[in-house]
């Protein structure tokens, strides 16, 4: 009898000595093949029943997968219908409870219909029984998927190779299938599929297609790691060579010349004709470079080191353009106004032109935003033909900000200083440090403190960067720093540099800078020069005064901008309409455009107030923005004697209306007031516009004098506006921002000014334009004030103090 009669024999008795129904047993992440001998975990309860069921009578079970490996409680439509007909070799059971089962494939089955049955699944099985067919094509595929598993296992560094004398060993095309299909390391699903075929060449076309697919992976995978192993073969083999090498020339007393970018280091260091010291540092360096390997990570450091130590300039000097004639016409070009600091920058270059040669000046620009400060410094640089380089200062609060960080840190640099120097390319740029008064001090240090060093021309030939770790002269730099305001510039910082304060503009200052700079170049930048548009002086004044309330002219910048923008919209818009529109020679702006392209206006021009008023009087207030006036307003009504102040006013106006009314109450006698004025009494002291906060001690005199007023009920004269502080004398002592002050004064059209005495000097320094019009009468003290802004009206009489009476009804 041959042997394939055999085998059908012998399937033919094992299908009918197993039952039709048998016990499911659902597997996780594992597909069991016919005629494999394998061990399974089994730990769920209706698993662990479906085992011992199995035991207990046939010992026949069907293995099917699950679709879902994560389901612990997996449902029938959760179970692949393809599995394998096993027998229950052996149960073991395990001491945490679980049962390790010996299972053995016999046939490949199919799931028909489940039983009813709820203790574990259950189900009619059919078996599946492939004989092969003897013809070309079966042979051809057996042939194929022979020399393909080999090829596999040959490849696959996970499957040993005595599998191929196992896999030799087998006779029976269907048990070579699934011996192979039991070996091929792939997906559930993959695996499956073979199953899912129910004729032995369906089963080999897939398996042939399965081990193409993972013959070609595995190739491209040993393709990459013969790569990636050759890489580092070369690696290794070049720091060997390289090590060699060194021994040899050490050996021989020879030097190695060093590699091309070794040489191209080494020539870029002569080029950079460093000092004495910066270059045996930088040839130390490049010594250590030498020998370090190209792949350590100490290399990259000392490399970037070195870029930096050639980088910055050490010797490189622009020419400055010594014409004091140039530089004027460059100043007024650039800037209307700002006859100061253009006077100390045309000093700067006469003193050039005699001495050659003179320590670098550091000027601070101190004013309120949008006049210019930063704009100044960029024309400075250019009039005297030197690189510009601005550094912001404004929220730097760590030193090392300033001053570097040493080398020892990943990914340290140098500070903002060397780093200037290096986008400046010469040793004598203009540097502006904008807003050094926005400084800021932590735990991590005082970037002020390292700017004492940078700014002090005794001190900066020598300024050491942590990084660079050699001295570099700043002696020869310009340096010109701004700030908003000056009592927040450190005491130390104000002493190394010469401030230089820029007050607000007048209107008929903001009208010229519109029409010489702002207008220009807003209509060059939307697009209008050919338009012909011309602003006339009205509409200019209308913006300024009704859409902006601001010391320089930044706001009015973007207003006009503004405008243009609008105004090119409407040029576009017309000349793409289905009529065109004939040309204007000229487009010209006036008031009426001016509402009708910024629409209603933001802030209503309405006229001072200058009524004599009871308990009222004008002061004078000092902002980061410029001057505003500052309306004082006391009321005197009956109460238990105290001081009420209302509208956000700081500790320091505080006291000083406490000194205000404790001078009155000392002087009531000299001043014609009744003895107990106080009594009984309650003085109220308001500052309108309650949402901003207000301080400082300028307001004294002014609080003084609304308490006198409301007090005796005398009425005030409103064309006076008043600044000072007041002592319990009655002195009163100086204060500053004195032109942004009388610069309110004179937009408020207020004809007299009271000032202290003591800053009578300081008038000499204001323009003319900002004092005509200004009656200015310095004071020392109280008493001086009285007749000015009480006139006649306060006679020699005693007054009684003056209290609110109610209202009738």
């Amino acid at each position: 009898m041959s042997k394939k009669n055999e085998d059908k024999i012998e399937e033919k008795s094992l299908v009918e000595d197993i039952p039709a129904i048998l016990p499911i047993l659902p597997l996780r992440d594992i597909v069991i093949f016919p005629y494999m001998i394998f061990p399974v975990l089994v730990g769920r309860e209706q698993s662990i029943k479906a085992a011992n069921y199995s035991l207990e009578n046939s010992k026949y079970i069907f293995l099917a997968t699950q679709k879902k490996s994560n389901l612990d409680e997996p449902k029938k439509s959760d179970i692949y219908s393809e599995g394998t007909i096993a027998k229950i070799v052996q149960i073991l059971k395990l001491p945490n409870g679980l049962l390790k089962i010996l299972v053995d494939g016999v046939l490949h089955g199919k799931i028909i219909d489940f039983t009813e049955r709820k203790e574990f699944f259950e189900a009619e099985v059919e078996t599946i029984i492939s004989l092969p067919e003897n013809d070309h094509e079966m042979n051809a595929l057996i042939r194929q998927m022979v020399h393909l598993f080999k090829e596999y296992v040959k490849i696959n560094r996970n499957i040993p190779t005595e599998a191929i004398s196992a896999f030799d060993s087998i006779e029976e095309p269907d048990r070579k299938l699934f011996y192979a299909a039991a070996n091929i390391n792939q997906s559930i699903d993959a695996k499956q599929k073979i199953l899912q075929k129910f004729t032995l060449k369906e089963q080999y076309y897939e398996i042939i297609a399965l081990l193409n697919s993972e013959i070609d992976i595995l190739k491209i995978e040993k393709e990459i790691d013969n790569k990636v192993q050759d890489n580092i073969a070369k690696t290794q083999r070049k720091f060997i060579i390289q090590e060699q090498i060194k021994i040899l020339q050490d050996e021989l007393g020879e030097e190695d010349e060093g590699s091309p970018e070794y040489l191209k280091l080494k020539e870029k260091i002569k080029k950079a004709k460093m000092p004495k010291i910066a270059n045996e540092k930088a040839i130390e360096e490049l010594n250590k470079l030498k020998k370090i390997p190209s792949l350590s990570p100490e290399f990259t450091v000392i490399r970037n080191y070195l870029d930096w130590l050639v980088d910055v300039p050490w010797y490189k000097k622009s020419n400055d353009n010594l014409n004091i004639k140039h530089v004027q016409n460059i100043l007024d070009e650039d800037h209307f106004g700002l006859e100061k600091p253009k006077e100390r920058i045309i000093e700067h270059i006469a003193v050039l032109n005699l001495v050659q040669q003179m320590r670098g000046q550091i000027l601070c620009f101190v004013g309120p935003p949008g006049v210019g400060k930063t704009s100044l410094g960029r024309s400075i640089a250019r009039a005297l033909g030197r690189e510009f380089v601005r550094i912001s200062l404004a929220g730097v609060r760590h030193e090392a900000e300033i001053r570097g960080h040493r080398r020892t840190y990943i990914g340290s640099m140098p500070g903002k200083i060397i780093q200037a120097m290096k986008r400046a390319t010469t040793i004598n740029p203009v540097i502006l440090l904008d807003e050094i008064d926005k400084l800021s001090a932590d735990f991590r240090g005082d970037p002020s403190s390292a700017m004492l060093e940078v700014l002090d021309p005794e001190q900066n030939n020598t300024f050491q960067d942590h990084y660079l770790e050699v001295d570099y002269d700043l002696s020869q730099v310009m340096f010109i720093t701004t700030a908003n305001v000056r009592y927040s510039i450190p005491l130390p910082l104000q002493d190394r540099m010469e401030i230089i304060e820029l007050s607000g503009y007048l209107e008929y200052d903001k009208i010229e800078i519109a029409k010489r700079h702002i207008i220009p170049k807003q209509i060059k930048s939307n697009g209008l020069e050919s338009k012909k548009v011309h602003f006339l002086d009205s509409a200019i004044k209308k913006i300024i005064t009704h859409y902006t309330r601001e010391a320089g002219v930044r706001n009015l910048e973007r207003e006009l901008a503004s405008v243009c923008r609008k105004l090119a919209k409407e040029i576009v818009v017309q000349e793409s309409g289905k009529t065109k529109i004939a040309k204007k020679k000229e487009i010209k702006v006036d008031d009426s455009g001016i509402e009708k392209y910024l629409g209603v206006s933001r802030f209503k021009n309405t006229k001072f107030d200058k009524a004599d008023r009871v308990g009222s009087i004008t002061g004078l207030a000092w902002t980061s923005v410029g001057g505003e006036i500052l309306i004082v307003d006391v009321s005197v009504m009956s109460g238990s004697e105290k001081l009420i102040m209302t509208g956000q006013i700081g500790n320091v106006m505080k006291e000083s209306a406490q000194a205000a009314l404790s001078y009155l109450r000392s002087n009531s006698k000299k001043l014609k007031l009744e003895d107990n004025f106080f009594k009984g009494k309650e003085i109220h002291i308001h500052l309108p516009e309650g949402a901003i906060p207000k301080d400082g001690p300028s307001a004294g005199v002014a609080m003084s004098l609304a308490m006198l007023s409301a007090i005796s009920g005398i009425p005030t004269n409103g064309d006076v506006a008043m600044t000072g502080e007041i002592t319990l004398r009655g002195k009163v002592l100086a204060i500053g921002g004195l032109t942004e002050k009388l610069l309110a004064a004179k937009r408020n059209e207020i004809k007299t000014v009271l000032i202290p005495k003591d800053n009578e000097v300081d008038l000499k320094e204001i323009q003319s334009t900002v004092k005509d019009g200004l009656n200015i009468i310095p004071i020392s003290t109280i008493d001086e004030a009285i007749p000015i802004v009480f006139g006649k009206l306060f006679n020699k009489t005693k007054v009684k103090p003056k209290s609110r009476k109610p209202r009738a009804k």
